[in-house]
């Protein structure tokens, strides 16, 4: 599978970018712990199959100390012992803020709850901030064909 389309070599495409990237940063320099917004963005990508932000997501945790236990079982993270229950909460609410093309209710009153224990109402916004941005960021990536393996942790920082 090749790459399709680079979308930053248009005047269109650069100016999303750079948009995009901006609206980021209200997320990036967020109260929320930036392991927090990598494991919930790993999860994202994780189900929606994006090999590009999976590549991200997991260099980076790993660049700021994240095990590799940690790391690896974020795709099984119900059935490990590795993570706080804050952390628990924010990713049921990634996974069900992801899945709700899958016939799904959406986010649940139980996992909301749980969210709403852990995390005052800023962090509650760039979590669901990034719940929407990280699902926006995988399907630009999925529709070009935009592969992973090449990123070096930083190089967007």
């Amino acid at each position: 599978m090749e790459p399709r389309f680079t979308l930053t070599a248009t005047e269109i495409g650069t100016r999303f970018a750079k948009r995009f990237g901006t609206a980021s940063l209200a997320i990036i320099q967020s109260p929320l712990e930036k392991v927090t917004q990598e494991l919930v963005s790993l999860r994202v990508s994780q189900i929606n199959g994006c090999g590009w932000c999976v590549d991200i997501h997991t260099k980076e945790l790993a660049a700021a100390g994240e095990t590799g236990v940690r790391i690896n079982l974020v795709a099984a993270w119900r059935e490990a012992t590795v993570f706080t229950e804050a952390e628990q909460a924010a990713l049921a609410l990634a996974e069900e803020g992801t899945r709700i093309a899958d016939a799904a209710p959406g986010v649940s009153d139980d996992t909301w709850a749980r969210v709403r224990e852990h995390y005052d109402d800023d962090r509650i916004a760039a979590l669901v901030a990034l719940v929407a941005q990280m699902n926006s960021a995988n399907r630009l990536a999925v529709i070009v064909h935009q592969k992973g393996g090449a990123y070096e942790p930083g190089m967007f920082g």
